[in-house]
């Protein structure tokens, strides 16, 4: 272990009125340490401080705007192995994966870096004697409210795009990962002029403050039941809102593919990250013609994870038992849990890969977000029974296809109501990729390119000379 940062340094201001959050090491459950957590009259004081820089940012040349956020970006990099550390330390997530997660929010920061001095308006066609074209530019105050389960990457590309479009941002990361959030919003804000990038740590309270406050973006990523509330929130103050929120991607088999890959696929996507990921599988649906060597390969791919120990734990006590209430309740109306499926009697937070066969709809594991390492199984007799299933529910966030049939492919593409639909790959996609959720899991584009696009807003310019003539010389 090298951390160098006192927690106490990356906390909250000492004048914060929200109590105090501690943290515990899911691997062992000792003490990470406990930070101050902001109440109201902190987070207000954070916004008025961002708003009072808004102007002068916003005045700011988007190539400057740019050229700063390189540098925050080569700030990062030199503090990214103590920033993993932190992570795998609060959240428990493999240390290779949490220095992957950081390196990829440099690279995020460094992409939107060029992007956003080349973000452009349109040129619009009216009188020969007249221009019109579109002007973009910032919507002023960013609330960003971001998740644990990756903390730094999925920050760095709110706070990048917003920061490079010329708004000022106020950051509260996860309750789960105060330190790292802490700690990320230090480093980016060293490279910045004084109160672009505002950070504030606490819990709920905290982010309902934010979202309700004089801002005018806020972008979450996290939980649904969070996001309809930001939603509702930001209906009474008009802010403008970016919304990743929980998935309950299904993945479907099909007959004519080979059982072993396809439960590699499945593996991959229920059990990477100890199933913490936005678009983790949550369910899958397997053709009967498949079925049987499907199960019995997705099987050994779970005990494998368990006997090797390749799993990190859950983030924390409560997390694991909401996960484990779903695999409770499957159980309870029928399911088999042939792998996993029960609570380890160890210190910390840990659960294993679980396979559970004979699912049906009604069980929370099939109809809600698990977001732990369980993959719950539902044989179908045909591919028409299996896109169907897997078209229903309130999510819509991503859906992974598994098939040989381009024909299959095409009519998963058509009828599956979610924002990603990847075929042959659990986690494929480009550089570069953006996406729109739907239903409860979301609204708006949370990345890519696109994101330039939710955190500006255009303005159309119509310009003539005087008396609709040329004008005199």
């Amino acid at each position: 272990m090298t951390t160098t940062t006192d927690p106490s340094t990356i906390a909250a201001p000492a004048n914060a009125d929200g109590g105090s959050i501690s943290i515990f090491d899911p691997s062992d459950g000792s003490l990470v340490g406990t930070v101050a957590a902001a109440g109201p009259e902190e987070v207000a004081n954070a916004v008025g401080r961002a708003r009072a820089a808004a102007p002068d940012w916003a005045a700011t040349s988007p190539q400057d705007r740019g050229t700063l956020l390189k540098q925050a970006a080569r700030a990062l990099a030199a503090r990214a192995g103590e920033l993993a550390e932190w992570n795998q330390r609060e959240t428990g997530k493999l240390l290779e994966e949490a220095l992957g997660g950081v390196l990829a929010g440099v690279a995020t920061l460094e992409q939107y870096a060029e992007l956003g001095p080349v973000h452009r308006g349109r040129s619009l066609r009216g009188a020969p004697t007249a221009t019109d074209y579109t002007v973009a530019g910032p919507r002023g105050v960013v609330a960003a409210v971001t998740p644990w389960n990756d903390p730094v990457a999925v920050a760095c590309g709110l706070l990048g795009a917003a920061v490079v479009t010329g708004n000022t941002v106020v950051h509260k990361p996860s309750e789960r990962c105060p330190h790292t959030g802490a700690l990320l919003g230090s480093v980016l804000a060293s490279a910045l002029p004084e109160n672009i990038l505002v950070t504030v740590t606490g819990g709920a309270s905290a982010g309902a403050s934010l979202a309700a406050g004089d801002v005018d973006v806020v972008a979450h990523v996290g939980s649904s039941a969070t996001g309809a509330a930001i939603h509702r929130a930001c209906a009474q103050t008009g802010a403008h809102t970016v919304l990743e929120n929980g998935g309950n991607d299904p993945l479907l088999v099909d007959g004519d593919v080979d059982p072993a890959w396809a439960a590699g696929q499945a593996a991959l996507g229920a059990f990477a990250n100890t199933g913490q990921i936005c678009t983790s599988v949550e369910r899958i649906y397997v053709h009967e013609a498949v079925a049987t060597d499907f199960i019995a390969a997705l099987e050994t791919e779970a005990r494998q994870r368990n006997e090797t120990g390749s799993l990190g734990p859950l983030v924390d006590e409560r997390h694991r038992a909401a996960v484990h209430a779903h695999v409770a309740d499957a159980v309870s109306a029928g399911a088999r849990a042939t792998v996993g499926g029960t609570v380890p009697d160890r210190p910390g937070t840990w659960y294993p890969a679980t396979v559970l066969l004979d699912c049906t709809e009604d069980m929370d594991a099939m109809r809600e977000e698990t977001f732990g390492p369980v993959a719950p199984v539902r044989v179908v007799e045909s591919f028409e029974e299996g896109l169907r299933l897997a078209a229903a529910g309130r999510y819509g966030l991503a859906a992974t296809v598994l098939t040989g049939s381009l024909a299959h492919a095409q009519q998963a593409v058509a009828a599956l109501p979610v924002g990603t639909v990847k075929v042959n790959h659990v986690f494929g996609g480009a550089p570069g990729g953006s996406a729109q959720p739907r239903g409860a899991s979301g609204r708006g584009f949370g990345y890519g390119p696109e994101l330039l696009d939710e955190m500006t807003t255009v303005k159309v310019v119509h310009l003539e000379a005087p008396g609709g003539g040329t004008a005199a010389p």
